[in-house]
């Protein structure tokens, strides 16, 4: 179980390119990385992700290779609920609205249907 649930933006990139390829050393997270921090920036960080409970790392030789301890639904969550208190209010609502409006032009039918279906069942559960 993480020690902490909330990870920085920088954190959460290096989390989604290591749940990508299954396992990483930090050459590969760093590599993989958009507008990347040092090398040794790269290794605090896994670290840090190792200390808070969502890395684990093997030897493999001088190198560590980092792997995910945690589900990445899991980690998905805290982001979104992270996103949510900090730009949102803590409202689903606004979350949503924000996402449609966004993405409206792009949407299918079957994704407004799935939409539409998950709000009446929120409804009947709210009651």
């Amino acid at each position: 179980m993480p020690k902490t649930d909330t990870l920085s933006r920088r954190e959460r990139e290096m989390m989604n390119i290591i749940f990508a390829r299954g396992r990483a050393t930090a050459t590969e997270v760093m590599d993989a990385m958009d507008d990347p921090p040092t090398y040794s920036a790269v290794r605090a960080t896994l670290r840090v992700l190792e200390q808070k409970g969502h890395l684990k790392h093997q030897h493999d030789g001088a190198k560590y290779v980092y792997l995910p301890t945690v589900n990445r639904d899991r980690v998905r969550l805290s982001a979104l609920d992270q996103l949510l208190a900090t730009f949102f209010d803590g409202s689903a609502a606004n979350v949503v609205a924000t996402l449609i409006e966004r993405q409206k032009a792009n949407m299918t039918d079957e994704e407004l249907d799935r939409l539409s279906t998950l709000i009446g069942e929120a409804r009947k559960e709210g009651r």
